[in-house]
């Protein structure tokens, strides 16, 4: 499984295939002491075996979301929910599963991508006792 945190962290920092929200082009939030990185892009850009490992369905049609938080520079356990909205407001409940490993924890969930167009994204992170939302846009593109 390290080899699918690697990849994560690579999709992070370097997936700008699906446009990134033009006003803020950093992909986290500090809400006091705990920070959350957050960042989208399609399952095609996972290697089929980090998808298998990871229980993802790679498809030109399948967006990937990846949630970590991190406190005082360590991973922290939290409980991740959130939606993605379309253009229409119709609303897919995104279902976050945690991936641990070595020096990691993240969280990762899968949403359709039919078409082209700018989606909603609502992310609740909760650690303790606190909840954290975040909210962004980002426009989403179908794999080739």
């Amino acid at each position: 499984m390290g080899r699918l945190a690697l990849l994560a962290l690579t999709a992070c920092l370097s997936i700008n295939a699906m446009a990134a929200d033009a006003i803020k082009g950093e992909r986290q939030e500090t809400f006091g002491d705990v920070t959350v990185h957050y960042n989208t892009f399609n399952s095609t850009f996972l290697q089929p075996d980090i998808a298998k490992a990871a229980e993802l369905i790679r498809s030109k049609n399948q967006g990937v979301i990846n949630v970590s938080v991190i406190k005082d520079g360590k991973p922290l356990v939290a409980n991740v929910t959130g939606t993605v909205k379309d253009l229409t407001s119709k609303s897919v409940t995104l279902s976050f599963k945690q991936i641990t490993e070595p020096g990691a924890v993240y969280y990762i969930a899968q949403y359709p991508v039919d078409q082209q167009e700018i989606r909603t994204f609502e992310v609740n992170v909760q650690s303790g006792d606190k909840i954290n939302t975040i909210n962004f846009n980002q426009e989403l593109f179908p794999g080739e």
